[in-house]
């Protein structure tokens, strides 16, 4: 299950929004081992495509350093489809390469509403997952059910 803030939803698809027609893409990282995402990462689409993304290959290689240097990984990598569902293609398979990331669509093609899913994508294997949006992860859901002991 993916577990991430509004504040972050919004931002995504408010980059979707704002680069429709064309695919947006981008990181949302986190702290290392954490699947907690909190920063996120506009990134350039170097197609300018509205049927196909890929980052730029030094602009990547920048954000990842960057995030090495921050003790931080790619907790979430998304990008957006202008005109079909929120549903990996077969390129978008083929170019998942964190084994570890949430892979998060937004579909942008209704401009009045968006659909946002989130996938993990493991050699070849596409598999759905809940995305459970909360205001903040101080109350999020952890699946445990007793309070801290703050003694």
């Amino acid at each position: 299950m993916l577990v991430i803030r509004r504040d972050l939803v919004d931002a995504m698809v408010a980059h979707a929004r704002r680069d429709h027609p064309d695919e947006a893409c981008g990181v949302i990282s986190g702290p290392e081992g954490s699947d907690r995402p909190t920063r996120l990462i506009e990134m350039i689409n170097a197609e300018r495509s509205p049927t196909f993304y890929r980052f730029d290959s030094a602009e990547q290689l920048k954000v990842w350093r960057e995030m090495d240097a921050r003790d931080e990984e790619p907790v979430v990598i998304y990008h957006s489809h202008t005109s079909t569902e929120a549903y990996p293609s077969r390129t978008d398979v083929s170019y998942a390469s964190e084994p570890n990331a949430h892979y998060v669509l937004v579909s942008t093609r209704d401009p009045k509403t968006h659909e946002l899913r989130s996938y993990r994508i493991l050699d070849g294997q596409v598999t759905e997952e809940p995305v459970e949006v909360v205001e903040s992860y101080m109350f999020a859901h952890t699946g445990a059910d007793e309070v801290p002991d703050l003694d």
